[in-house]
């Protein structure tokens, strides 16, 4: 457990936040400092072809130990953080046998981590967590993943008793701005399945997401003087306001759960001659997603109609629900979840309402699914990831490996199958 801390905090201590303004790989320069740093630890516990290329993707291999042939699996995990909030100087706190009170991020700021408030906390009381000081975020997404992953490695180097195929591993760039497999090497990787290992609570298990698009509207007007404006002026600030109150009101990510789609804007700036606003689009259901589309372009197309083609639309799909490439290869989450309540955890399988590296590479030919990795309230000051889950994840991923290894394995599955 020791061991399995001291390397999760010591990552998190790396600002590695990516910028989605930036069109380099990585964003940030400063994403190589954890990437060299992983690149070292990899050789240093003895993994064996450990690279990184010239945009930071890092991949290792452990050999496999048995005579016989099972398939080549992977376990992933994305070394940045959102850029949406501080990453910089983190100062994590562990709270030892948690007494199920508030505990005191950052006295002098008044900033508590309650759970009146954050009602998860509760699971984990007795356990040890580790929270933030309550002036930056954590990075436990997805610092938690790589610093299980790498444990579980050096474990089952420690172990060869257990028994496994080759194992594959991952570490990304940009992830939290959504470029984070832009760049992946399938082929180099060279896994028939994988697991990120990029979820919440302990217990999570998912293979669906939403399908995801972004949109831009602009919105060009005319000014005048207001007191001989009529006729004349085109308000781009009405204008938007009409988009926007054309959209469902109800469809917003504060009004949705589970598999309900949503539009959610999120950016917004204008004045009388030029307005423009950025907005995501997301639903699991295929046809539900192509809807929202249409609904955008409709939307675009009558108001241009009423107020003379001022309205610029740019929409472009994001990525897809991974549920399309993974229910063909099923058994994948199937042997996930055997893992899991062979070491008696509970699987939570439900989708996700969001996206992952995983959908990505599902449809790149990599089929694969997300595991947690433990923490919680990602991207603030309040994230926190308690121990005994990171601990949790690291035995799910060595069961994977003994259990994919002990299957009577007829053939390899293909990708495409």
């Amino acid at each position: 457990m020791k061991i399995l801390v001291d390397r999760f905090i010591k990552y998190v201590k790396i600002d590695t936040q990516s910028d989605a303004s930036s069109n380099t790989t990585p964003s940030t320069e400063k994403q190589w400092n954890l990437a060299l740093e992983l690149v070292d630890e990899l050789k240093r516990i003895g993994l064996h072809e450990v690279s990184i290329d010239n945009n930071s993707y890092v991949m290792a291999t452990l050999p496999s130990n048995i005579d016989k042939k099972v398939p080549t699996i992977g376990f992933i995990s994305h070394f940045d953080t959102t850029p949406d909030f501080s990453g910089t100087d983190v100062n994590p706190q562990i709270i030892e046998n948690y007494n199920g009170k508030d505990i005191v991020l950052n006295a002098e700021k008044n900033i508590v981590l309650s759970p009146d408030y954050f009602e998860d906390l509760l699971q984990y009381k007795g356990q040890t967590l580790i929270t933030t000081d309550g002036t930056t975020l954590l990075g436990a997404d997805d610092k938690a993943g790589i610093a299980e992953i790498i444990t579980a490695m050096e474990y089952l180097i420690l172990h060869p008793e257990i028994k496994h195929g080759e194992i594959k591993i991952a570490f990304t760039p940009d992830e939290e701005i959504g470029r984070g497999a832009h760049k992946f090497d399938v082929e180099k990787f060279g896994a028939k399945w994988a697991y990120t290992m990029d979820g919440s609570q302990i217990g999570e298990l998912e293979y669906e997401n939403f399908n995801a698009a972004g949109a831009k509207v602009k919105i060009a007007g005319k000014s005048v003087h207001p007191g001989y404006a009529k006729g004349k002026m085109v308000n781009a600030i009405s204008i938007a306001s009409a988009f926007l109150e054309l959209l469902p009101p109800e469809e917003t990510p504060q009004n949705t759960e589970n598999k309900e789609g949503f539009f959610h804007v999120h950016h917004i700036q204008g004045g009388i001659e030029s307005a423009e606003f950025e907005l995501i689009v997301r639903d699991h259901d295929r046809d539900n997603f192509e809807n929202r589309k249409a609904l955008l372009k409709n939307i675009t197309e009558k108001l241009n109609e009423l107020y003379g083609n001022c309205i610029t639309l740019e929409l472009n799909d994001q990525y897809y629900n991974m549920s399309e490439k993974i229910k063909p290869v099923f058994f994948i989450v199937d042997i996930a979840k055997e893992a899991m309540e062979t070491l008696n955890i509970k699987p939570i399988i439900k989708p996700i309402r969001g996206g992952t590296d995983g959908s990505q590479l599902s449809f790149m030919g990599l089929p694969c699914p997300n595991i947690f990795a433990g923490g919680h309230n990602f991207h603030g000051k309040y994230e926190y990831v308690p121990v005994q889950s990171m601990v949790g994840a690291v035995g799910v991923i060595v069961k994977i490996c003994e259990l994919t290894a002990a299957k009577p394995w007829k053939y390899e599955p293909s990708r495409k199958s």
